[in-house]
């Protein structure tokens, strides 16, 4: 068999993807139950009421490198008492080709589409930190992130055809 045969064979071009996260980390995290153990006889007798807040955040770092934070807050009340308080920053390093992702698409991208993909594991962390700290483990519902960039900046999600989103500082 000859040489010539793999040679000739079409090679596939290696093509970098638009958006790759380099890595992601808890930035910062506390959880407390101020009122144990006695908040652990009132939830056997009610269930708490969960207020949650999650806020999004990007952080230009350098050329194409961005940090996107997914903040949440949680803050678990029984019977008018805290059960617990749950404050996380989730956050990620995202390189973006800008060849590939047009500027007025950038900012939508990074503010909704990477908190959804960090979501799951903001979602596992509720989850084993609810659990570690005594209570059934809290399995956070699908958050909208495209709804939170909407009150956050005022605008609408750009399409194609749409004015640009805001810049990115």
């Amino acid at each position: 068999m000859s040489d010539n045969a793999s040679s000739s064979a079409p090679t596939e071009e290696v093509v970098n993807p638009a958006l790759r996260i380099m890595g992601q980390y808890v930035k910062d995290l506390s959880f407390e139950v101020p009122q144990a153990p006695d908040i652990f006889t009132l939830l056997r007798q009610q269930a708490p009421e969960i207020p949650t807040s999650i806020e999004t955040d990007l952080r230009h770092l350098d050329g194409n490198s961005y940090e996107v934070t997914v903040s949440l807050h949680l803050e678990a009340f029984v019977a008018g008492k805290t059960a617990f308080i749950m404050e996380l920053d989730y956050a990620c390093v995202v390189e973006i080709d800008d060849k590939r992702i047009p500027q007025e698409h950038l900012h939508p991208i990074l503010m909704i589409e990477v908190p959804r993909q960090l979501f799951p594991f903001v979602r596992q962390l509720v989850a084993d930190m609810t659990m570690g700290g005594g209570f059934p483990p809290l399995m956070m519902q699908l958050v909208d992130f495209a709804e939170i960039y909407r009150r956050k900046f005022g605008v609408a999600i750009p399409r194609t055809d749409a004015p640009t989103s805001p810049t990115i500082n």
